[in-house]
């Protein structure tokens, strides 16, 4: 009976947490949390309206995916951000993808191909969108994006690569929100798609896994770039 009274309690607040982890976490990747903002519960709590038990419990999970950073006896902040971090972000994670590439090639059957181009078309569709308003299309072109990166990864037969890949991508994803809306630095990013997507499916396992890594070292140039031009002052 006891067990049974409760449950409903229990699910409302695991709902309360997964719906304050959802929010912070968006509102860190999109930089209305800025980097190394000082995450105080009284701000938090005026700002989502949830209690400090909730809020303890979502930034212990932004503690884990290294969103937020946690100091004893200093409280939260959002985890800091800098081009020297990117660039070993993007290093390691052209080392992993490409890798992953390589063996989903290699093992890719038909229903992987079928896969790949269903996730390149929805992601295309965004896509024709970005020029007139990258910010207000970054949050779908983000979801599909993963979605078409994961696609040419999933005949990959190795879970610890796609495991990987999946950590790295997401640490990567402030800074590609970043570099989604700039408009000085020129990138068809499109294209960029397209061409790995078309070596994939004609089986050119060194053509595909070159354009890919050039795919994923090109946000870096771009970063680089405006951090060059002083139009982005991301530093360590």
């Amino acid at each position: 009976m006891d067990g049974t009274a409760r449950g409903p309690k229990v699910v409302a607040a695991r709902s309360l947490v997964e719906a304050a982890y959802e929010t912070i976490r968006h509102d860190i990747l999109t930089g209305d949390l800025a980097p190394g903002t000082k995450l105080r519960f009284e701000m938090l709590r005026a700002r989502y309206g949830v209690g400090a038990s909730t809020l303890r419990e979502a930034l212990t999970r932004l503690v884990g995916e290294a969103l937020v950073t946690s100091e004893e006896q200093r409280g939260f902040r959002v985890a800091p951000i800098s081009i020297e971090d990117f660039a070993d972000l993007t290093r390691t994670r052209r080392l992993i993808e490409v890798e992953a590439l390589r063996q989903s090639i290699v093992f890719g059957d038909d229903l992987w191909e079928a896969g790949l181009v269903a996730a390149f078309h929805r992601l295309s569709k965004v896509e024709e969108k970005l020029p007139d308003a990258p910010e207000r299309q970054q949050d779908e072109f983000e979801e599909r994006n993963r979605d078409f990166h994961r696609a040419l990864i999933a005949a990959c037969p190795s879970r610890w690569l796609k495991h990987m890949h999946a950590i790295l991508f997401q640490q990567s994803e402030r800074y590609r929100r970043i570099a989604l809306c700039d408009r000085t630095v020129p990138r068809d990013v499109h294209t960029e798609h397209k061409a790995v997507l078309e070596a994939a499916l004609a089986r050119d396992v060194d053509l595909a896994c070159r354009l890919e890594g050039e795919h994923i070292e090109r946000t870096l140039e771009v970063l680089n770039e405006l951090v060059a031009s002083k139009a982005l002052p991301l530093r360590s």
